[in-house]
């Protein structure tokens, strides 16, 4: 069950990554358009907010790779309880899917973490 944690927090560390990368990079790219659903007009007036969530995003990867690189609970805890705060409130105030796309993997790998006692 242990490499079954470490397995999810890396595979979420790695979603934060690639969120990082849309948000960051290619937000006004065709593919960061495609991605989020809006015109050029929109993402160039919104490229600055996107650069910064991107970085935040950046921040919750680090803290759940340090998670499981370290195997210390309560790092690990903390980052997928952020990433979970943030999948709710995305997917009730941005974008629906944000609770299958970020919520539910940190909800699955809390239960899993809450799990191992």
């Amino acid at each position: 069950m242990t490499l079954l944690a470490t397995a999810l927090l890396i595979l979420m560390a790695l979603e934060h990554v690639w969120i990082l990368v849309l948000e960051m990079f290619l937000w006004t790219k065709p593919l960061g358009l495609k991605t989020f659903r809006q015109s050029r007009e929109a993402a160039e007036a919104s490229r600055v907010l996107a650069a910064n969530q991107g970085l935040y995003n950046g921040f919750l990867a680090a803290g759940l790779a340090w998670g499981a690189l370290s195997g210390e609970r309560p790092v690990q805890l903390f980052f997928v309880v952020c990433v979970l705060i943030a999948g709710i409130y995305g997917g009730l105030t941005a974008k629906k899917s944000i609770l299958v796309i970020q919520g539910l993997p940190a909800l699955i790998t809390l239960l899993v973490l809450l799990s191992l006692g």
